[in-house]
């Protein structure tokens, strides 16, 4: 039997990727069967580039938000609290996929050294969650309504290697890295009314070392860092990044943000290009000549993830989503797809981020077309916390539009049908003055839709088992 080139290299690999990457050689298909005939130290590097990303995007982003002497905007040094008085706009670029629904109450803290607390008051009832990410982006703790209640609570954030006694009064979050992200939300319904009520919230939050509590305490200036991009996405950044500066960044971080104890045959395997866990990256294994072909590569086998039916991602009527984010064991691909597509989702059961890119196998949405989804009576998105269709540009931005709506939920009070059903419009023009409250702006060309189910209801019908489906958008 003759065996051509393509066919030699997958069959090479399904036998290499070994438990890293059980899936590769099913992602590899056309220009990627030329790409990978290094053997199987390209492979082993493909591997350890998904591995990290999520860690070093982590590691981007941090730099980016945190570049600042005090708190302005969506930025704030480390150590600070960042509260967003208002929504995001179509000029924001720190995170991709950014919410429309919350106001972000958000840190940066490193608890290496020592615990961090942090106090929130009685929230009143009012709907909110406040994930913690380590520096690999798991929620390792995620207090809130639906898991700790609304009242005024106090937690200590101790870092991987603190063993100290926890304070009277305080529950304690183990961090498994020293870096920590509180990326909180809280609901908001954007009038001027509740941003005062929720402003109100925000000012109450207190974040400081353990070694200050009790006592006055200013979060120190930050310090402007100039050789900083602060105008590229981070995304584009890290996928820009030099393979040389990309490993030895991730080699740099991995030592005061280690790796979990499953990562061993990984990590085991790494060693093979110069990666090894608390060392600094040894490039005399990296064959140079991988510069762009392993960002290239890789990145195509995180985007080909979204794509497959391998348990990780749901797909129905034109929608995939995941019930497998926010915690990721060793799964490296579905982490690092969540990480490009959506850095800071969710777990599943407080929030599932349904996601369309196109109406049809055949076709991309594009605004030229107008589209429409209908839910019929009672059966909208079932949730105990809320719902919302969303609109990005095909990099998973916000886009500017006429009536300043990047969202469309129930706080937009749109119109049922006569018949119980809700529609809304998905088009670059108004749909009529009769129409607009039910009106989701699209832009002229690409655009992505996702979905927010925040809190799913688990019983029957909920999107965590599959029994409620979510209908399609059509095109008019």
């Amino acid at each position: 039997m003759r065996m051509n080139r393509r066919d030699f290299v997958v069959s090479s690999l399904a036998l290499t990727a070994g438990t890293v990457a059980p899936s590769l050689a099913s992602a590899i298909d056309g220009p990627f069967a030329n790409l990978f005939a290094d053997g199987e130290e390209f492979a082993i590097a493909s591997d350890a580039y998904v591995y990290g990303y999520p860690l070093v995007t982590m590691e981007m982003t941090r730099r980016v938000i945190t570049n600042v002497v005090e708190p302005v905007g969506t930025r704030g040094p480390m150590g600070h609290i960042i509260k967003l008085r208002s929504y995001p706009d179509a000029t924001f670029r720190d995170v991709t996929a950014p919410n429309a629904d919350t106001l972000y109450t958000t840190s940066f803290f490193d608890v290496g050294d020592e615990p961090f607390v942090l106090s929130i008051p009685d929230m009143k009832g009012r709907y909110f969650l406040l994930p913690f990410l380590s520096g690999w982006t798991d929620v390792f703790q995620v207090p809130g309504a639906r898991t700790t209640g609304t009242g005024a609570q106090t937690f200590l954030i101790s870092g991987p290697n603190w063993s100290g006694a926890v304070p009277a009064g305080m529950s304690q979050l183990k961090a498994p890295t020293s870096v920590v992200w509180l990326l909180g939300r809280i609901y908001c319904t954007g009038t001027p009314e509740d941003y005062k009520e929720v402003h109100a919230l925000q000012d109450q939050f207190k974040l400081q070392p353990l070694s200050t509590w009790g006592k006055p305490y200013t979060a120190p200036a930050g310090k402007v860092d100039a050789s900083i991009d602060m105008k590229t996405a981070v995304r584009e950044q890290v996928n820009a990044m030099p393979i040389l500066d990309y490993f030895t960044l991730l080699a740099e971080l991995m030592k005061r943000n280690p790796p979990a104890a499953a990562d061993a045959p990984a990590l085991e395997r790494f060693k093979r290009i110069g990666l090894e866990a608390g060392k600094s990256f040894d490039p005399q294994y990296l064959n140079r000549r991988w510069d762009a072909r392993i960002p290239e590569v890789s990145k195509g086998r995180i985007l080909a993830h979204f794509m497959t039916r391998d348990g990780d991602m749901s797909r129905t009527n034109g929608w995939s989503y995941t019930t497998k984010a926010g915690v990721y064991g060793t799964s490296y691909l579905q982490r690092a797809l969540v990480t490009y597509i959506g850095l800071g989702a969710n777990r599943p059961q407080d929030a599932v981020y349904p996601t369309s890119l196109r109406p049809s196998l055949l076709e991309s949405y594009n605004g030229a077309n107008k589209y429409m989804i209908r839910f019929p009576k009672g059966q909208t998105p079932p949730v105990k916390g809320f719902w919302s269709l969303t609109m990005y540009n095909e990099n998973m931005f916000f886009i500017a539009n006429p009536v300043n709506r990047y969202s469309m939920s129930m706080r937009a009070n749109p119109k049922f049908e006569a018949d119980g059903s809700l529609v809304i419009y998905i088009q670059n023009e108004s749909p009529g003055a009769d129409k607009e409250t039910n009106w989701l702006p699209a832009p002229m060309g690409k655009f992505t839709l996702m979905m927010r189910l925040y809190w799913p209801d688990e019983s029957n019908p909920s999107i965590i088992d599959g029994s409620w489906v979510i209908p399609p958008v059509t095109k008019v």
